[in-house]
């Protein structure tokens, strides 16, 4: 199975992050995780990035906040999946990594997903290397699943509690 590759621009992103793993290991995804930073160390960032396909990676996720540049950064230089998830800072309460991650320019795409999104990451990067893991896509409908029986039981004891 292909790798995961999680990018952050901070190690105060690592909450965040944290949320991603949690999914990747309930789901069996081989992970790797990383602090590059799209302003500090963009050369490590672009010789990762570069390399992440031959490296055994099958999608990217880039965490980062404020000026968020990771997510594309990380895309300017890979044609792998991208999934950039905007971390809340302490300014802009995340609004300002959110813009910086969604407005990529016309042909270098990355996938964007809420503030602090970082479960609703990993279950992209499941569904996308789920497309050639038959597998792994059945693990996602029992998870899909489960969860649904979660949302009926919940509704079969509301009644009671109002």
């Amino acid at each position: 199975m292909k790798k995961v590759g999680l990018i952050m621009g901070s190690d105060s992103d690592l909450p965040v992050v944290q949320k991603a793993v949690a999914v990747l290991k309930e789901l069996g995804i081989p992970y790797e995780a990383h602090v590059y930073s799209a302003h500090r160390t963009p050369a490590e960032a672009r010789e990762w990035s570069l390399a992440a396909r031959d490296e055994g990676f099958g999608v990217v996720i880039a965490f980062a906040g404020m000026a968020a540049h990771l997510a594309g950064a990380i895309a300017a230089n890979t044609t792998l999946p991208v999934i950039g998830v905007p971390c809340k800072s302490a300014a802009l309460d995340g609004m300002d990594a959110l813009l910086s991650t969604v407005m990529m320019p016309s042909g270098i795409p990355v996938a964007t997903v809420a503030i602090d999104g970082g479960k609703n990451a990993a279950l992209l990067a499941a569904e996308i290397l789920a497309l050639s893991d038959e597998e792994l896509a059945q693990a996602l409908i029992a998870r899909r699943k489960a969860e649904a029986e979660a949302v009926l039981a919940k509704d079969a004891g509301i009644a009671d509690r109002i």
